[in-house]
């Protein structure tokens, strides 16, 4: 018998998911064009589901709508047609066949953005339900289950212990992943009593029959009407494996309605004790999707919420708002057996917020990381589909016999499970180092600094016909004027210009009444500010707030790029051009530098340690570039080769640069120019050699090796 979704291609239950999703889409939009809206538009389309759902399913009113009535007056279907169409649509659909984490897809699919990213509400899909609960427990379960598949003692006391399994999921929703694992449990279990059956060689005693019930599962759900929809979610599979057991067994194994419930308890998961819901020592697994919020977008009662369970973690503040469920299921599961899997956006495992998550989870509490799916792309089955990047952590507070590292190709596909001696925060098999912020750079590389910040109030700043009028109006001040250069201009060839004064004599200003203008604009712009700092600021009204301008040439490295991005582009710059605190500089940068920097090796380090701005990266001084291990004792031969392939892609982009391309268009994924991307091949070649290595198998090994050269340098790990 069929468990869940198998390894290879999804069979035809996603299609008709997403086809349930697209009709009951289609009513909604019907529904808001009638003026139906919010939390009435919900109940509605809720209890829609569920009468059609109970229908095909041939469940009585009272389980499908809870808080209801037995029926439902639609009489706005009358008043608009649209209305009445749509819902024949659906009444025509065959509801049984729908997988339960529908209706967390449509809770989803109807919510307003803003309050979507408000609540951190984002449903997961079946397929990524089954990534959190194979390697959690179910693959073992059915391993253990096959090894003993022909042995009746073993067998019995197998399904005790799976009669016996209680889990929580204290995000739960509409009940997505208590719904899955519920079905995947009962299928489970029918396969066990199908094999006692065939090893007794004799019929099973129907009282005996079955033992997995919906009162094993608990949840915490914030929202009213999802817990309501989670308790009626499990009843609908357990009415579909309830005909699987009869199709199985016969009819005279046929299960009474349920008197027995799951227990989905209404609250704020952050604020209750969950050892008042489900004590731990009945407790085998903790699973779920916890809400995605980042620190930014927090609300004030969610910032409290923070600060109750975390207020005692040093930098709790750059944590997104899930990070509280993995301190509560740390301090959950202390001195337990249980197993935690949390799917989460893979912020979690990248930049600052690794160290102020992992430190007191590794020392306080003693975690220790089991299997990890390494960043994917999140999928649900809802019409809008947020864009989000997740990570799965499997955990628990004692050792795993054996760990698992799940990749993903950057098409999406996933990569054979990799077996780890040891899975560390940033979900590669190496020790449990940690990157903070640091001062200088490893290795003797050339100082990093942030460009020029002028703090003018635009006064400073031209356009190109700025730029022209002042010039023609005052020929002089052409000296004064250089090109200037922000992340954006630089990388889509926007020309934008600055007043350069730093240095200029009050009697090289006096004959440009404009200039003088201006920087008495500065002057005022400044003194007006409520920040002491920017008032004094007007003492020096000709200089940039912040000047960090080399004398000679430079690398220039934009703050911000693109996650797609293969490369961040970075380029060498003429000391004429002032770049702004938008990007950051290396002076006195080589051909080599540039080289490591612009290879696979680099980017390896940047995807895993950088920050995020939204999902782009965050290229930063501290965190990126002072802590990454440059290759040791290069030989001049190894170091010639990085300088030869280095030149290589600087001509191939200064002769595109010239025909108008700009670096934006030349490092797009799906346009890049293939003499380019050939360039860039040969110098990561050149780079990996002087790391030692003439081939890496995929970005985990790249940054294994680097987090392990990292660790050596400065002097341990935690």
């Amino acid at each position: 018998m069929a468990h869940g979704l198998e390894d290879g291609p999804l069979d035809d239950r996603s299609e008709v998911h997403l086809r349930a999703v697209r009709l009951l889409g289609d009513l909604a939009d019907a529904l808001v064009a009638s003026g139906y809206e919010g939390q009435a538009l919900q109940r509605l389309l809720a209890r829609v589901l569920l009468r059609l759902f109970a229908d095909d399913a041939g469940i009585v009113d009272r389980e499908a709508s809870p808080g209801a009535s037995s029926t439902e007056h639609l009489a706005l279907a009358e008043r608009h047609p649209d209305v009445r169409d749509r819902l024949l649509a659906c009444a025509r659909f065959d509801w049984s066949r729908i997988s339960p984490s529908v209706f967390g897809s449509l809770m989803q699919g109807i919510m307003d953005p803003r309050e979507r990213r408000q609540t951190g509400v984002h449903y997961t899909s079946e397929q990524d339900i089954l990534k959190v609960i194979r390697p959690l427990f179910l693959d073992e379960w059915r391993a253990e289950f096959e090894r003993i598949r022909g042995q009746p003692a073993a067998l019995a006391a197998f399904h005790e212990r799976l009669a016996g399994l209680r889990l929580l999921d204290p995000a739960c929703g509409c009940g997505d992943f208590l719904a899955i694992v519920y079905r995947e449990l009962r299928l489970l279990e029918i396969e066990v009593l199908t094999a006692l059956r065939d090893a007794e060689r004799r019929p099973l005693d129907a009282r005996t029959l079955p033992r997995v019930d919906v009162d094993a599962f608990h949840g915490i759900e914030i929202g009213p009407w999802p817990a309501q929809i989670a308790e009626v979610a499990m009843r609908l599979v357990d009415r579909q494996m309830n005909a699987r057991l009869v199709e199985a067994f016969g009819q005279g194994f046929a299960r009474p309605t349920p008197v027995k419930s799951p227990t989905i308890v209404v609250g704020n998961a952050l604020r209750l004790d969950w050892k008042e819901i489900l004590p731990p020592e009945r407790c085998g697994y903790v699973l779920g999707n916890p809400p995605f919020v980042g620190a930014k977008h927090q609300t004030k009662d969610q910032r409290a919420d923070m600060a109750q369970v975390a207020g005692k973690v040093k930098n709790h503040g750059l944590l997104d708002y899930a990070a509280s469920w993995y301190f509560k299921a740390a301090e959950y599961i202390r001195g337990t057996r249980i197993v935690v899997g949390l799917v989460s956006t893979n912020s979690i495992a990248q930049g600052e917020q690794v160290a102020a998550l992992w430190k007191p989870l590794l020392e306080r509490f003693g975690v220790q990381i089991h299997f990890a799916h390494r960043t994917f792309a999140w999928q649900n089955d809802a019409r809008r589909r947020a864009r989000v990047h997740v990570v799965i952590v499997g955990f628990g507070a004692f050792p795993a016999a054996t760990k698992r590292i799940y990749d993903y190709e950057p098409d999406g596909r996933p990569s054979k499970p990799a077996l780890a001696i040891h899975i560390n925060p940033y979900l590669v098999d190496a020790d449990d180092v940690l990157v903070t912020p640091r001062a200088t750079p490893l290795g003797g590389a050339p100082e990093i600094r942030f460009g020029n910040q002028p703090i003018d109030g635009g006064h400073f700043l031209l356009g190109d016909e700025e730029k022209d009028a002042l010039v023609d109006r005052e020929p002089e001040a052409r000296r004064f004027v250089r090109q200037y250069l922000g992340a954006r201009e630089f990388l889509h060839g926007r020309k934008r210009w600055c007043l350069w004064l730093y240095g200029a004599t009050p009697r090289e200003l006096r004959g440009l009444p404009e200039v003088q203008r201006r920087v008495e604009a500065v002057r005022a712009y400044r003194l007006a500010s409520r920040r002491p700092a920017t008032r004094d600021l007007a003492a020096a009204p000709t200089d940039f707030a912040f000047i960090s301008h080399p004398d000679g040439p430079y690398l220039l490295i934009p703050s911000v790029s693109s996650e797609r991005r293969r490369y961040i582009p970075m380029a060498f710059q003429s000391g004429d051009v002032v770049a702004s605190n938008l990007c950051l500089i290396v002076p006195g940068a080589s051909l080599f530098h540039f080289g490591v920097l612009t290879s696979a090796m680099h980017m390896a380090w940047v995807r895993q340690i950088a920050g995020r701005l939204e999902s782009r990266y965050r290229y930063s001084n501290k965190l990126v570039y002072n802590n990454y291990p440059w290759p040791e004792a290069v030989d001049a031969e190894r170091r010639a080769a990085v300088e030869s392939a280095s030149r290589a892609v600087l001509d191939v982009r200064e002769t595109r640069l010239r025909s108008g391309a700009t670096y934006a268009g030349l490092y797009n994924p799906s346009a890049m120019p293939p003499p380019l991307a050939e360039a860039h091949a040969a110098l990561d070649r050149a780079v990996d050699a002087c790391y030692g290595r003439e081939v890496f198998t995929g970005e985990r090994k790249r940054v294994e090796l680097l987090l392990e050269l990292y660790e050596k340098r400065i002097g341990g790990t935690l």
